[in-house]
């Protein structure tokens, strides 16, 4: 090989080199903006909050209903129903904002601006640093006024993909909202237990076709929180 070619191609794979460290070195930055609300999160040890929920998935038979929400650092989150199920899909749900960010186990990308609602916000995508998270990606919609997250966009390894958006009200200091929703996909909805279905006989291929491409929605509307009192862990 000429001498002057393999100099030429010591150089630039030398440059390639140094331009990737100094890429993974950035993406493993957290975003300011990132930051600052889990500053606002962290100001929240645990928390017990009530509120009602309200079902809208076609083949559970579920009415209005009072639930408690119980969190404590760093991602244990329990939500139970008056008469003690639990109708959130098991595994994707549990990855709220605190449970993502709590565990500070991700890297960020900038996603420009959306406007939602009528809000200018900033689209942050987390990426998990470690392989044995169960979540893949997460979008985030923040207002970088006051550093709250009005909606998550989730990818998990097991349990689907799902949306939640956030409406916040008294608490919106500790970064806690006063109305959730989850939306997701009801093929990817692994059932809870002593949940009633309503396709009136255990066929599977009825079951299938319940299931096929249909969006369900659990909302949880919050009139209380007791923040930093302290909870078991026998809770969860």
């Amino acid at each position: 090989m000429n001498i002057k070619n393999y100099k030429k191609i010591v150089v630039v794979g030398g440059w390639f080199i140094s331009s990737l460290i100094i890429s993974l070195t950035t993406l493993a930055q957290t975003d300011p903006l990132i930051e600052k609300v889990a500053q606002k999160l962290a100001l929240v040890n645990d928390y017990v909050a009530e509120g009602v929920m309200k079902t809208d998935v076609s083949f559970i038979k579920a009415s209005l209903g009072k639930v408690k929400v119980y969190f404590k650092k760093p991602n244990l989150l329990k939500v139970k129903k008056e008469g003690g199920i639990s109708l959130l899909p098991r595994g994707g749900v549990s990855l709220t904002i605190n449970t993502l960010l709590n565990t500070k186990q991700y890297t960020t990308i900038a996603g420009g601006t959306q406007l939602l609602n009528g809000k200018n916000l900033t689209v942050i995508k987390l990426i998990p640093t470690d392989d044995n998270l169960d979540w893949v990606i997460s979008t985030l919609w923040i207002d970088p006024i006051d550093a709250l997250v009005y909606k998550t966009a989730t990818t998990t390894k097991e349990n689907g993909s799902y949306e939640i958006t956030m409406q916040y009200g008294d608490y919106a200091k500790y970064g806690l909202a006063s109305k959730i929703v989850f939306s997701f996909n009801t093929k990817d909805y692994k059932l809870p237990n002593g949940i009633t279905l309503e396709f009136g006989d255990e066929d599977p291929a009825a079951k299938q076709k319940a299931l096929k491409n249909k969006k369900g929605t659990i909302e949880i509307t919050y009139n209380n929180y007791t923040i930093n009192k302290g909870v078991p862990n026998t809770i969860f």
